[in-house]
Parts: C-alpha cells; structure tokens; sequence
C-alpha cells in the first residue's frame, strides 16, 4: 500500500500497468519499472512494486505456456487429421517429418524405421538435411542416440551429441552427424502397442537443451505417427493383396495359354521334323517362335544352324550347367539349352535377344530341345547308314578290285563325280582318339563332296582338289586345331576317274609314312615336296620337275642374264663349300666368288647352305648336268 505524502499514484499506475501488459501479451522485459520513477518510491513501495512484477511474469509464463499448448495441441489435431487424409506411405512419412520441423522450429528432423531382419534401424526420410552420408546411414540396436531410442522404448535427447559419453559411439554414425553438422538431438519412439517400429528424431545444428515440453510435443507427434503409418502400411498390404489376387488370375490365365501355346509349338516342331525338316528349318522356326536368334551346335561345338544370330562357338560352362540342371540357362544374355537323349550330350541351343525370357517361353526353349534331340538321332542315324554305304565304296576304290563303271555311278548316287581331280589323303593322328579324327574327315567330305572312311588301319579322305600340297597342309593345321593334337596328313594326286585312286592312296600313304620318318609329325605334304627322297619313293620319275623346283631361280637368272651361277654353285659344292678353293677353280679373284655366292643366296635363300638343303641342290646339279649332256 502506498504511503500517505510519498507520491501514492505513481506504484499505483505501475500496478495498473502491469495488468495492462498482461492483457496485451507484452514480452517480459516490458515489465521492468520505468528508469527514474524508483526514486519517487519509498522502499516499501518499490518492494511491493517488485513482488507484483515477479507475480505478474509467472502469470505471463503461464498463459504463454498455455497458449503454446493449445498451439501445440491445435497443431495435433491438425498433423491427426491430415495423416489420417494421406493413404500412401511415403506421403505419410513425409508429412510427420515436415510437421514435426514445423511444431519443433529445429534445424533437421527425420523418421528410421526399424529393420527386424536386419536387426537394426535405417534412415528414411529427413527433412533440412543436406549429407548425403547422412541420409543413408544405418544404426545398429543400441548404436548413437537413435540406436538406444529403438533398443529401450524411451525417447532420449542430448545438448551435444558429440561430447556425450551415455551413447555408443561409432565412426559411421558419428561421421554422418559431423557431416551433417548437428549438436542437439531427441529421439522418442514410434509405438504401436509394445511393439517400436522407429525412432522420430528433431535436431538443430547449435548445441542447446530440449525442454519437457518439448519433448511432450514430439512423443505426441510420434504417437499420431506410429497409428497413420500402421494405416497406411494396412491400407497399402490390402492394396498389395487385391494386386496380387489379381495377379494371380492373371497368371493362372496367362499359364493356361502359355501352355496351348507350348504345346502347339511342339506340335508344328515335331510336325516338321517328321515331315524331313532339316535343322536349319527347326532353327528358323525356334527363332519365329520365340522371336529371338538361334544358334545349334552338335557335341563337339560345331555350328550346325543359325538363324537370325551372329556365329559363336557355345559356351562350354553354359551347356554343362544346363545338362546336370536339366533346364535352359542364362549366360551373359543369352539362353543355353543342352540336347540330351538320356544322358548323351546330341549337343546344344542357344537363343540370343531374349534377355528376359519367361517361364512359358523358358519352358518352350525347352521342349525344343527335346525336337532338336529327336532331330539330330533320325539325323545320326540316316549318316550311319550313309557312312556305311560311303565307306564300302571307298574301300571298293582304295583296292582296285570292282569295275570303274560301276564304281563311278555309285559314287554319282552319293552326290561324288569321279570324273573330275581328286587328292587321296592319308590322316594319322599322334595321340587323339581315331574315332574323332574320323568324325572330322566324314564332315569334311560331306563338305566338299568327296569321300571318307576308315581303310585297314588309316582314315583316308578323297576329296575334289588340284592342289594336294596345299590342301594337305591345310588339313594338318584345321584337324590338328581341332583335336588339340598334331595329325600328319600324306597327300597324293590329282587323280581322275575310279581307276587312278588306288595307286593315289599307296603314294599318299608312303608321302605320310615319310613324313612321319623325317620327323615332320604334324605337317601336311605330298611326295613333290620332299625332294628328292620324293621323286625316289613316287611312282613317277619326274627328274625335270625335281630340278625346277629346287635349282629353277638360279637356272632362269643364267638364262635371263647370260652369267654362270649354275656352273659357279657346281664348283662351290665340288671345293667342298670352301671360297678359296672355289676361287682357284673358277680363275677369278675372291670376291667374285663372294658376290656370286651372294647372288645364289638371295634366289635360293637363306638356308640354302644348311646339310639337308645343300644335299638337295647337290643333287639336282648332277640331274641338270646329266641332262643338260643328254
């Protein structure tokens, strides 16, 4: 109460003021009494003045808190009824992240939810962050503030989270929040019943202290939270099951063509096999049928048909995965289906452009295996029959002892014309197994027309050619690539008409036994090609050939030029390869000698000096000589 003669208006107004800033919401510095009036208060009044102040600040604390809390609450019922409007789940999520920031005013907030079978909580949707490291991180159970939150059930906050020891610290999660750049954080769980699904985080990037209230505020968002994603996640497993059940309708019906469909492809596949189809038609139609390229390979790797693909050999691991599984498989793109008759591997298909084959298409890359199967044994079996027939005429040839005539008009019922040139071909493998090698010899034939078969102990091919040295040589290399080991071939020919084959096979069969003598195990030549161990075991003396071939550069250069090179190499040989020698006999000086020497060695080249060679040139001077005398 004022005292009487002490200014009483003055404590009186400031009490009526303090009421006035009440009403108006003023902020608590504006309750502070005036600079100056204190003096015109004695200190009863001014202590009254005070303990009014003081009352007057906790009113306003009071109303403030108030206010707040039916801001807060108002704010609830708002989030309550917007999350109870969204039905997907990520919308869901999102909105309680934003109205969480909202309500809150921090820095960053964010939702994990709960990995049961991981057994750990992942980050999945923030609102403020910008660490990419941070919005990806995973928490352990009891790892970091929000690890712990998610382990007891019990919302958990801290002033700094960096300094404090009450939390698990690990270097994944204590980077992501360094780099995120954050010092306060609270996390409360998101329940449902006794069950936490996830933890609701608030954070600012200053360190300071989360009041009750405030943790209040975001339990109570997380409540609201934990029923609307329980909706949602509700709402979208029916949406889910409602797909599904029509999914399956879809499937059942999709089955049910798939298989009319697989079992008119069989059909229209077996149809064309019995009707003489060959396998490149079963291919082409593989290729209709599931619109994709087809590439068939027997056994052994060897393209048999392609349709609407590149050729490539077939993958090895492809086939054999695909032979003990029983099943088409998957390789880089492409499928591969083995072609068994029980367990023999006939050989294999593969279907490229079809990436994402299905199971009804799966299913019917299948069944046409089981058509390529039946195609390849009726295909084996006519060829054994053919082999058969082949063979007798061939070893009928070898021997000499039926008609020519009727040998030859045999021959035209197999597609072979014995009236043009043919080579004879002796093959002799070192280690591979004579059945592969004859396998090999009968497909080639079949290629060019010709003949090939097993004849006493060698496997003999007759085939068209006018070139057997080159055609032997191509032969050791191709079927010695094959085999994976060297194969000698001894060629002989051109011969024509049924007749001249007889005397062929024994030349070709001393070129390959020479060959093998010389140590040429592996390489493919006629007797010409020998030398002159060539001209002494052919039937045929070609002496004038022999020299051509072996003296024939040196010769024309004479002739062309008018010098001596022949007479000059007579004379090298004669002085026993010794320049000095030679020199004195020729009556000229040193280097003549040297130059013509020089000479020979670039016509001849440059191992024309080696003992066999210089054997071989030897020889043929004397044969020139002679018959130059002649």
């Amino acid at each position: 109460m004022p005292t009487p003669g002490k200014h009483p208006s003055t404590a009186l107004r400031h009490l009526l003021a303090l009421l006035d800033l009440l009403v108006e919401g003023a902020p608590a510095e504006s309750f502070a009494l005036p600079a100056g009036e204190d003096v015109h208060l004695s200190e009863p009044e001014a202590a009254a003045i005070a303990d009014a102040t003081r009352v007057a600040l906790r009113i306003r604390r009071t109303l403030s808190q108030h206010r707040r809390r039916e801001a807060e609450l108002a704010a609830l019922f708002d989030t309550a009824g917007d999350l109870a409007g969204l039905r997907d789940l990520d919308a869901v999520l999102k909105a309680i992240v934003h109205r969480a920031k909202l309500l809150l005013g921090t820095d960053v907030t964010y939702l994990s939810l709960n990995d049961d079978e991981a057994g750990d909580t992942y980050m999945r949707v923030t609102d403020g962050s910008v660490s990419a490291a941070f919005q990806q991180v995973r928490l352990g159970m009891g790892e970091g503030l929000g690890g712990l939150v998610a382990e007891t059930a019990r919302p958990y906050s801290t002033g700094d989270y960096r300094d404090d020891p009450r939390f698990r610290h690990t270097a994944t999660i204590d980077g992501a929040v360094a780099e995120e750049g954050l010092r306060a954080i609270l996390g409360v769980p998101l329940r449902l019943g006794a069950r936490v699904i996830g933890v609701l985080f608030a954070a600012d990037r200053t360190a300071r202290t989360f009041t009750p209230e405030e943790i209040a505020l975001l339990s109570s968002l997380a409540d609201h939270a934990a029923i609307a994603i329980d909706g949602a996640r509700l709402l979208d497993e029916t949406r889910t099951a409602l797909v599904d059940l029509n999914a399956a309708s879809r499937t059942i019906e999709a089955h049910s063509k798939a298989m009319r469909r697989a079992e008119d492809a069989h059909d229209r596949l077996t149809d064309l096999v019995l009707r003489g189809g060959d396998v490149t038609d079963v291919a082409t139609a593989i290729g209709a049928l599931l619109r994709g390229g087809t590439l068939i390979h027997d056994a052994e790797g060897t393209e048999l048909a392609r349709a609407g693909a590149d050729p490539q050999p077939p993958s090895a691991r492809a086939v054999a995965a695909s032979r003990a599984e029983g099943r088409a498989v998957p390789v880089a793109g492409t499928w591969v289906c083995a072609v068994l008759a029980g367990p023999e591997l006939l050989g294999s298909i593969a279907l490229s452009g079809r990436a994402d084959l299905d199971d009804a298409d799966r299913r019917l890359f299948e069944r046409a295996g089981v058509v390529t199967a039946l195609l390849l044994l009726l295909r084996r079996s006519v060829a054994e029959a053919e082999d058969r027939v082949r063979g007798e005429l061939l070893g009928d040839l070898l021997t000499g002892a039926a008609d020519p005539a009727g040998l030859a008009a045999r021959a035209r019922r197999l597609g072979v014309n014995l009236n043009q040139p043919h080579a004879v071909f002796v093959l002799h493998p070192e280690t591979a197994p004579r059945p592969r090698l004859l396998a090999l010899a009968a497909r080639i034939a079949h290629t060019r027309k010709g003949l090939a078969g097993a004849h006493h102990d060698d496997v003999v091919l007759v085939c068209p050619s006018e070139a057997p040295s080159a055609c032997a040589a191509d032969l050791a290399n191709e079927l010695g690539h094959a085999l994976a080991d060297p194969v000698t071939v001894g060629a002989a020919g051109p011969a024509t008409g049924p007749a001249a084959l007889a005397g062929a096979y024994a030349e070709a069969r001393r070129c390959r036994t020479a060959l093998r003598a010389l140590g040429r195990s592996g390489a493919g030549a006629a007797l010409r090609d020998l030398g002159f161990l060539g001209v002494l075991l052919g039937d045929q003396t070609d002496l004038g050939g022999y020299v051509q071939r072996t003296l024939g550069p040196v010769i024309e250069y004479d002739a062309q030029r008018g010098t001596d090179l022949v007479r000059t190499l007579t004379v090298y040989f004669d002085a026993g390869m010794n320049q000095s020698r030679a020199r004195d006999a020729l009556h000229v000086h040193i280097n003549t000698v040297v130059q013509r020497l020089d000479r020979i060695g670039r016509l001849l080249g440059p191992d024309w000096q080696r003992p066999e060679r210089a054997l071989e040139l030897q020889l043929a001077l004397r044969v020139h000589q002679v018959h130059a005398a002649g």
